[in-house]
């Protein structure tokens, strides 16, 4: 039995919702966890670490001295490596970064947008099945370059009742100081609503698992939030045959050891290209360190379709949308045609772990066909945006009667009566 199966273009219908669907016993589960952190504060944020990290606290915050400590541990070759990263993720993001405009009229009238940093931002780095030093920067970088004045982190604890070291390190060199040894609904729950000892944050950004999606869920509207992140998700579209096939294997790899219901997707133009990744798919798989999870990802949402046209396979990724996207095409032009993707790779040097890592975009993607309305996580997100009226005497006389009549029309006299007030006081 193959791990992965060969299905035709035509025989395709997508089931990516089906792993994004609400679930009632999950929904209750983390509404219970969310009113017992905002009614025991502290008390509860311990005792779920302790039943849950399976480490027992007595605070949550984690020490400066321990922060710089873990930064100092850092050896010389891998803090280039997180130097050179960080420096390009953030000459990316500087781009994204948006400025307060407004344009005035002869009249004296100035319409525009006032653009300021949210005041607290509160990122969650996962734990658990892998950790995430990726993400810290990739949540902090463009919440520093919005100028937001306090960020918070929370990650869940090992069992030295700490969030991994190099996370702790990296918070260390950009300079974050507030950082939080809890994980979960619980941690989301706290950055939300505070609690004695954690201010709450405006905005809560960082991918998790499903409870910590969950709770993002169920925040939204006491705080903003980046997105609800479901499961990791990749699609290859190919019709280039001079790619190697185990370009094409070990990138669908390196989005399924993400987790067991991450998604790799191949669409492929040639049956043998198919049959060939197909094989080594089986062959390498069980050779691999996170063989179980790749297993049960690559089985359970892993495909390869086959397709006559490439336009019919770009037809079935817009209809999809995925996360990341790589495009490895003879003629690139059909780029295109390619409406709906987090992220887009282009070219068999641009392998998805480029953007995870280095190259600069951010990894924080729209996932479960959210990227047909979304985008990944940016500067702007860090961003609030307050529209500027300032209307003139000479404008407001001259508009005066169209705006009141307006409001005539939605029968709303308070507004229109505000409206003739100073038109009859200055007519």
């Amino acid at each position: 039995m193959n791990l992965v199966p060969i299905i035709k273009g035509q025989d395709f219908t997508d089931e990516t919702s089906g792993l994004f669907a609400t679930d009632p016993e999950l929904q209750k589960i983390v509404a219970g966890i969310l009113s017992r952190v905002i009614q025991e504060g502290d008390a509860a944020l311990l005792d779920y670490t302790e039943k849950f990290d399976r480490v027992k606290l007595e605070s949550l915050r984690v020490p400066l001295e321990t922060l710089h400590a873990a930064e100092a541990k850092i050896d010389a070759e891998t803090r280039v490596i997180f130097e050179e990263a960080i420096k390009n993720i953030r000459e990316f993001h500087r781009h994204q970064i948006q400025e307060s405009w407004h344009h005035d009229f002869e009249d004296g009238s100035r319409l525009g947008e006032i653009v300021r940093p949210i005041d607290r931002a509160g990122i969650y780095v996962p734990g658990g099945k892998a950790f995430y030093p990726s993400s810290m920067i990739m949540n902090a970088v463009p919440a520093q370059l919005a100028g937001v004045a306090s960020i918070a982190v929370a990650s869940p604890p090992g069992p030295n009742g700490l969030p991994h070291e190099l996370v702790l390190g990296i918070c260390s060199m950009l300079g974050i100081d507030e950082v939080y040894s809890m994980g979960g609904a619980q941690a989301v729950a706290a950055l939300a609503y505070g609690t004695e000892s954690i201010a709450p944050v405006c905005k809560v950004t960082g991918p998790g698992n499903k409870f910590v999606a969950e709770a993002k869920r169920q925040v939204f509207g006491k705080v903003g939030i980046d997105s609800i992140a479901g499961p990791s998700e990749i699609l290859i579209l190919h019709d280039d045959l001079s790619v190697p096939i185990e370009y094409l294997v070990r990138d669908m790899i390196s989005q399924a050891e993400h987790d067991e219901v991450a998604q790799a997707i191949l669409i492929t133009t040639s049956q043998e290209t198919a049959e060939k990744v197909q094989k080594r798919l089986d062959e390498l798989v069980p050779t691999l360190p996170r063989k179980e999870i790749i297993t049960a990802s690559l089985s359970g949402y892993g495909k390869i379709i086959v397709v006559d046209l490439i336009e019919e396979g770009i037809d079935i990724c817009n209809q999809i949308a995925p996360e990341h996207l790589e495009v490895l095409f003879t003629d690139e032009s059909k780029l295109d045609l390619v409406r709906n993707a987090g992220a887009i790779f282009v070219g068999q040097w641009s392998s998805e772990p480029v953007g995870d890592y280095f190259a600069g975009p951010n990894h924080t993607i729209p996932t479960s066909g959210s990227a047909r309305y979304a985008a990944p996580l940016s500067v702007r997100d860090f961003q609030k945006h307050s529209s500027l009226i300032r209307y003139s005497k000479e404008r407001l006389l001259n508009q005066g009667e169209k705006i009141a009549r307006f409001a005539d029309m939605e029968e709303l006299n308070g507004h229109a009566e505000a409206i003739r007030e100073r038109l009859r006081r200055n007519g």
